[in-house]
């Protein structure tokens, strides 16, 4: 009898994101604790240094500790907003780059607030200086340890791809760019005699589907992945039913795909793939639409106020800059093909398209003028737009707003392109936050895989996710 092959530790990205909060949270209760002690501590011993006695110095230091100072954990988990996403969490560089910017945003956050509010009865700056170096050093302990268990963890997953064509490959190639990778990817199983013994992105045919039991159980494979975009045939589905009878998690090329890059493979779906995934298998409830409504009437309210604030002294800065005009207006495609217009602080030259030709925005743009490079950074410019948000044409995330002049060749070039139409384009989206600006075709591509998969998978919680990563972008200058 053939043995059952033995589970891998199999944690998805919405498990180990929970993971990841759960660790922080703790970290941060731990930081609380010490940097009460380490304030009292260092009071106390400040009192008996200038004389007093110790009996009247702890009576002194018997304070309440303000409510506010035992919710600094969960501040401090939205200055960890950038390390939330699984792969940025494994990598070492940017974990140690975001609990830094983290402990930054921290200290420049509570400077504002005791600037504004000099309250004598308020817990001193040692106490907030206490707390921000002991979560810094205890989450980075706390997250080498995570590194380190992703790493053998990911390690004990197996992966076999069921298919070396192009859809097989393509997942290939996605993995061999991940640093560090999530699991083993080890080789191809494909019925194609020609492709037996040869290797495609640096990973070798193994054998045919009448072989998979065999190399899953030569290999100790945890996992398989069709890979096959047409029909599959009879005796290479049964063999699959065998492989799932193992125990060995069988899933498709477009799951995982999506849990390694956080987009959907655009080229390599079916053609009922958007009546499948955005009719039958994701359909928001009303709640979220009422809840992302007062989330966009709220965010518009700020928006604008901020607008306000800053159009006299924006407006002046642009005219000393470039001249007039202060803004510009453009049409946008909205949902479901409406038009609408919007408007935007000038940051190009007026001349930016004299021709009449529509073209995209690029990476480090000649046409952008020396105030609007600052304006696009903080993304300033687009301050106006909530007038949109406000009257319902735009949301706080969602897909680019696009302009109708573009849609139609991309529509030729880019299939299930129409699907981003689906939901009202946003002041920020995930595509935002991931890639940037789209200048050539696959870029385009790109960021409608980003658009898609945020589509598919829109909760009010990555809404939250994407707002304070594009709040962390701003504050960091990373805008475009």
């Amino acid at each position: 009898m053939t043995e059952t092959i033995r589970p891998a530790l199999r944690l998805r990205p919405s498990e180990q994101r929970g993971i990841l909060l759960l660790g922080d949270l703790l970290a941060g209760a731990v930081a609380v604790a010490g940097a009460l002690y380490f304030w009292k501590r260092y009071a106390l011993f400040q009192m008996i240094a200038t004389g007093m006695p110790p009996n009247r110095a702890e009576r002194l230091l018997e304070v309440p500790v303000p409510f506010w100072f035992y919710l600094l954990p969960l501040a401090w988990i939205l200055l960890m907003i950038e390390l939330y996403e699984p792969h940025a969490a494994a990598n070492w560089g940017r974990t140690l780059r975001g609990i830094a910017l983290a402990a930054v945003l921290g200290l420049m956050g509570y400077s504002v607030v005791f600037t504004i509010n000099l309250d004598p009865n308020s817990l001193p700056r040692i106490a907030i200086g206490g707390f921000l170096v002991l979560a810094a050093g205890v989450t980075l302990a706390w997250r080498a340890v995570y590194i380190r268990i992703y790493t053998t963890s990911g390690l004990a997953r197996r992966v076999l791809v069921v298919g070396a064509g192009k859809a097989g490959t393509t997942l290939a190639a996605v993995y061999t760019g991940l640093k560090p990778r999530p699991f083993t990817l080890v080789g191809y199983v494909d019925d194609d005699q020609q492709k037996r013994g040869k290797a495609y992105e640096g990973l070798r045919v193994l054998g045919g589907t009448s072989d998979l039991t065999r190399i899953i159980e030569d290999l100790h494979v945890s996992d398989v992945v069709v890979a096959i975009t047409g029909e599959i045939a009879g005796t290479a589905f049964q063999r699959i039913l065998d492989a799932q009878e193992l125990g060995v998690e069988v899933s498709r090329m477009p799951i995982l795909y999506e849990e390694m890059t956080g987009r959907v493979p655009v080229h390599h779906l079916e053609s009922d793939w958007v009546i499948r995934s955005f009719v039958d298998d994701v359909r928001v409830s009303g709640l979220y639409d009422v809840s992302k409504r007062l989330m966009d009437l709220l965010a518009a309210s700020v928006g604008l106020a901020l607008f306000v604030l800053t159009y006299l002294p924006l407006a002046l800065a642009t005219i000393l800059d470039s001249g007039r005009p202060i803004l510009y207006g453009q049409t946008r495609y909205g949902r479901t093909g409406k038009i609408f217009k919007i408007f935007k602080f000038r940051t190009m030259r007026q001349d930016a398209e004299a021709d009449g030709a529509t073209r995209p925005a690029e990476i480090n743009d000649p046409r952008v003028t020396r105030l609007g490079r600052l304006l696009r950074r903080t993304r300033l410019d687009e301050l106006p737009q909530f007038w949109n948000v406000l009257r319902g044409e735009m949301s706080t995330v969602g897909p680019r707003a696009e302009r109708p002049e573009l849609i139609p060749a991309y529509q030729r070039q880019i299939p299930f392109y129409r699907a981003r139409f689906l939901v009202k384009p946003g002041l920020t989206g995930w595509a935002q936050i991931n890639h940037g600006y789209a200048a050539t075709v696959y870029d385009t591509v790109v960021k409608l895989e980003y658009d898609l998969y945020y589509i598919k998978h829109r909760t009010l919680w990555m809404d939250l996710r994407i707002l304070l990563r594009t709040i962390s972008t701003v504050v960091g200058l990373r805008g475009r």
